[in-house]
């Protein structure tokens, strides 16, 4: 039969469209089989979380298949510069940046799933329904990592959200749960509507909702020639975007969904939404802000923007916020999840100082530590949760001369514990040690371009984050305290505290973690590489006026 060109040429774009978009159908299918599954007898007297596992591996299996080849070697990774491909119209975008991240997100769901079979949380009858609230989030997420269009950015979010509404009051019957899905649920509705109000000024003040298109809209509005109106709804706009993606970030001010929501949901839910949503968060902010920054190499106009002399200061100001408050509340609580909440605000704060230097060192540092936080919190949250099974309890209370009890879970999670704090040499401190030294070379390089100003805003991020780092000892110290050297009542009473028997899975899931976050500490260059490579697609540094005047290229 035949077929005009352009119907041949819309075929073939599609069917390259789909086969890049593959692990993000694999997820869809997951769904999709869950939901069938549970339709017959035979299947729902088996624990779905095997055919979740399977469905998740073969996601992450093609997305391995499709980094550069050769990239997870030692290579340069300059050798591994990858194409900027549009999706669907331009409204996603398939880079680098994009496969690093969708690995990132399966292979976290593939473990949170292992753990769900090793706790226990969901039980048979409601796997399918927890898997698919999984996969749901997790697909939604993996949009947010490749959003090339405001349209998308906010579908991503919703998508991402809607299913951890469910999955933080997924304990029916618990009353802390369903409070905890309710605030869950109202104050995302509201970081919503804000976001998507904002959403509606850019486009409708600029006539387009596409990242790079607005990157150049914001060039000619900075002009000195623009009037106030115009940069009244740039200033709005752009404010209560960031608004939106801040309420996923659980940055300060909107955090305070964060501790109520993990301390009611499960400490799997919690682990999970700990570093998925913080992940693909991240992941949108750097995409925004360096598309608008011009560090993105699809924006042709980047050679006039001077959008960071304006993105920066914001960026360091929250990002320090953040990290001080997290860690200043962390002090007084006596529940771990909910110690543990605060613990990942301000671990957000100092992610977040990585994307403040704007530069492409900044986000590949930031991606090094995702990957670090993914093993140490998933590990901290993994415990909990073993613990709670054998203790009946999540306070710290319960925990006193855990040592004694089960020294194996005290080890990992002290191991957990220190490398969040930032303890050579685990996975933390080389993770800190990233974000720290390209705080300083930032400095540096916007000392050398003529705006020393910029400079001095990333060298008190420096000064805040090491400070940081030491008000942080207090509270991780005291849970370790806890473990180690306080004694329980029948101690006290001079009669031995009884074992807690661990089954091996858990003692070896918990070890595993363990081992990869002392290994990563020791030999952190290969993961720095990948994590260039992951950010090919972004120039050195921001295209400021000063350097263009000067007709030079710093490389920081």
């Amino acid at each position: 039969m035949f077929k005009p060109d352009f119907l041949l040429d819309l075929q073939s774009e599609l069917a390259a469209n789909i086969e890049a978009f593959l692990p993000e159908v694999i997820l869809c299918a997951g769904i999709v089989l869950l939901l069938v599954l549970r339709l017959f007898g035979t299947f729902k007297r088996l624990h779905l979380g095997w055919v979740a596992l399977g469905v998740s591996v073969a996601g992450l299996a093609v997305a391995l298949g499709q980094w550069p080849p050769g990239a997870f070697g030692l290579q340069t990774p300059e050798d591994f510069v990858g194409d900027r491909v549009p999706l669907f119209t331009g409204l996603l975008v398939y880079d680098n940046f994009t496969i690093f991240l969708r690995i990132f997100l399966i292979f976290f769901a593939a473990l949170v799933i292992v753990l769900t079979l090793l706790t226990g949380i969901p039980d048979r009858d409601d796997s399918a329904d927890f898997y698919c609230l999984l996969f749901g989030a997790t697909l939604g997420m993996c949009i947010m990592a490749s959003a090339n269009h405001l349209l998308m950015v906010f579908i991503g979010i919703e998508m991402a959200s809607l299913p951890s509404y469910a999955l933080a009051g997924f304990l029916k019957g618990r009353r802390q749960s369903s409070e905890a899905s309710l605030k869950y649920v109202v104050y995302g509705g509201g970081a919503s509507g804000v976001m998507l109000y904002g959403i509606s000024l850019l486009a409708g003040k600029f006539g387009t909702a596409s990242l790079p298109a607005l990157a150049t809209e914001y060039v000619n509005a900075l002009q000195p020639h623009a009037d106030a109106a115009t940069i009244a709804v740039l200033t709005l706009g752009t404010l209560f975007l960031f608004i939106g993606i801040a309420f996923k970030l659980a940055a300060v001010p909107f955090h305070f969904w964060c501790p109520d929501v993990f301390e009611g949901a499960s400490a799997e839910v919690a682990g999970f939404l700990s570093v998925a949503s913080k992940g693909a968060a991240l992941a949108l902010l750097g995409r925004v802000v360096f598309t608008f920054a011009g560090l993105d190499k699809s924006v042709h106009a980047a050679g006039e923007l001077d959008v960071a002399k304006y993105l920066l200061p914001m960026l360091a100001i929250f990002a320090a916020v953040t990290a001080t408050f997290g860690n200043l509340a962390a002090y007084l609580q006596t529940n771990l999840k909910r110690l543990l909440a605060y613990s990942t605000i301000a671990h957000a704060g100092y992610m977040m100082m990585g994307l403040a230097t704007l530069t492409r060192a900044g986000a590949g540092a930031v991606l090094f530590y995702l990957v670090a936080y993914l093993f140490m919190n998933l590990g901290a949250f993994a415990v909990v949760a073993f613990l709670r099974n054998q203790t009946g309890s999540e306070d710290l209370s319960s925990f006193r001369g855990l040592i004694r009890r089960s020294p194996v879970l005290t080890v990992t999670l002290a191991v957990f514990l220190l490398s969040l704090l930032g303890m050579p040499p685990l996975a933390g401190f080389a993770a800190k040690f990233q974000i720290f030294r390209v705080l300083y070379e930032g400095g540096q390089y916007y000392g050398t371009v003529g705006q020393p100003g910029l400079g001095w805003w990333l060298y008190a991020l420096l000064v805040i984050g090491g400070l940081n780092t030491v008000l942080s000892v207090v509270y991780y110290v005291k849970v370790m305290k806890v473990m180690i050297l306080e004694t329980t009542l029948e101690e006290v009473e001079g009669r031995p505290s009884p074992p807690l028997s661990a089954p091996g899975g858990s003692l070896l899931y918990a070890s595993l973690l363990a081992v990869v976050i002392l290994m990563v500490g020791i030999l952190w260059d290969p993961l720095a590489r990948v994590s260039d490579v992951g950010v090919d697609r972004f120039n050195v540094s921001p295209p400021l006026k000063a350097v263009a005047r000067a007709g030079t290229e710093v490389r920081p």
